[in-house]
């Protein structure tokens, strides 16, 4: 049972607190280690696994990939002349990896390690949807086993939390709970190059990618192991830019609804394979990590096992793919994203959606696939012509193609995650969601949010300032 908390207890809670996170130059990494660095500098330390090659290295990129970072320029601005001492004194750069055993570390820095740690949180993973499978397995699931058996030789350890994905459940339909995935379990009955046989494998079991095959296979390999101790996994569904804290619309790295945004704005992604009907999870990505802190002061310590969490929005607050399309095209119509030679604004064209894979396959074949054979065949007669047109075209039909098959299982997902546990652990907080000065918030509850406003003034701008090419 979870007892009432406030944000006091959840701030104080990290105080003192050593913690593990692996994954921290991801953008959800980046996201926590900011917020309690913001709202608990008396966290005793944060050791931060970094793949490096030595420990200079390390500190290099914690500098350059995570605190230089925009998300990091309120924790500046709070501690001013004195943030490099505090980076310094509360950041442990760890060289290693959770591919490794005891992730590389030798004897002496293993045993150190393990006697002062007191929470885990294991978020590093490989989120690349065409993986190549060995890399993929090393990373989500060999990882996994790695962490929690360095879990187990810390003494102190009063809790561990795991980040998966909701689309551990695959291409299902109708409500999906919050319950573990049992090793051997697959969604389906039933020599390539390695991208090729993680993708097949995969989709041959029920999954939609190599990256939601490996992070099920994650959680099935914890679920077999002889843990112990609490452990929380979090299952965030689309995780989208901030919604508040430490600002909003900060976003790094693009997601799948960030592609056509990004191809609107370019003009350059005509069509796109999604049913506008269907519900379009997404979840702010400071809401998923408030849900996380709040998660493991609530289950510290706990005498149960294992508890999951879907950090969702389509029970709370659905909403359809066609209010991004209609924030999309009210935005750039706002705020045109290019001009002419002469200044003059340029009318953008509306984007052709499809529904179905055989509308859109159809639609490929009419109109790219026959005139790119037509070209080959006048390209082969006039020996070579227009070769690097047909090449160039052949490209942008095979990229657009790749695009929608890896994205179609999520545009045109007709599953709604169950949120049932996280909804008792909202409404385990005390209903003033901050202190009493009003400066930290835990709020995830997306009930609240007009989606359409969100995209509009938050998201949409955010994905344009801080994506890069």
């Amino acid at each position: 049972m979870i007892g009432e908390m406030d944000a006091d207890s959840v701030v104080g809670y990290f105080r003192g607190k050593s913690i593990l996170i692996t994954g921290s130059t991801g953008f959800l990494g980046k996201v926590l280690v900011e917020k309690i660095l913001r709202v608990q500098p008396d966290v005793k330390k944060l050791y931060l696994l970094i793949r490096a090659p030595d420990a200079e290295s390390a500190k290099l990129r914690i500098q350059t990939e995570i605190i230089g970072r925009e998300i990091f320029h309120v924790l500046k601005e709070k501690h001013g002349v004195q943030f490099n001492n505090f980076i310094e004194e509360k950041i442990c750069p760890l060289v290693g990896d959770i591919i490794y055993e005891n992730f590389g570390l030798d004897n002496v820095q293993l045993e150190e390690l393990s006697k002062d740690i007191d929470v885990i949180v294991n978020g590093a993973a490989t989120t690349n949807f065409f993986e190549r499978y060995d890399v993929a397995f090393d990373v989500n699931v060999l990882g996994v086993k790695h962490v929690c058996a360095f879990g187990a030789k810390c003494p102190k350890l009063k809790m561990f939390l795991h980040v998966s994905t909701a689309y551990v459940a695959g291409e299902q339909e109708g409500i999906i709970p919050e319950k573990p995935i049992l090793m051997g379990e697959t969604l389906k009955d039933g020599r390539k190059t390695m991208k090729e046989l993680g993708f097949k494998r995969a989709r041959h079991f029920g999954w939609p990618n190599t990256y939601v095959f490996t992070k099920a296979m994650g959680e099935m390999i914890m679920g077999n192991l002889p843990i112990d101790f609490p452990v929380v996994i979090i299952r965030p569904s689309i995780i989208t830019s901030t919604l508040k804290e430490p600002l909003p619309g900060w976003m790094e790295g693009i997601k799948t609804i960030d592609s056509v945004v990004i191809g609107y704005a370019k003009q350059t992604l005509p069509f796109f394979l999604v049913d506008l009907d269907l519900i379009m999870d997404v979840i702010p990505g400071d809401m998923v990590v408030n849900a996380m802190m709040v998660a493991m002061a609530a289950h510290s310590e706990d005498q149960q096992v294992q508890v999951i969490y879907h950090v969702t929005s389509s029970m709370r607050n659905p909403a359809p793919y066609s209010i991004l399309w209609k924030s999309l095209f009210q935005y750039f119509n706002d705020n045109p994203p290019c001009t002419g030679r002469n200044g003059e604004r340029v009318r953008l064209k509306k984007m052709r959606f499809f529904s179905t894979v055989i509308w859109f396959k159809l639609y490929m074949a009419v109109k790219y696939m026959l005139p790119l054979e037509m070209l080959r065949l006048v390209n082969i007669a006039l020996c070579g012509v227009f070769s690097r047109r047909y090449n160039e075209l052949s490209r942008k039909f095979r990229f657009m193609m790749q695009l929608s098959e890896l994205y179609a299982p999520y545009t045109l997902f007709k599953g709604c995650f169950d949120d049932i546990n996280l909804d008792k652990l909202r409404m385990g907080m005390n209903k003033d969601n901050q202190n009493n000065n009003g400066a930290y918030y835990f709020d995830f509850d997306p009930k609240y949010i007009d989606w359409g406003d969100y995209f509009y003034n938050v998201h949409i701008p955010g994905v344009l300032k801080y994506t890069r090419d």
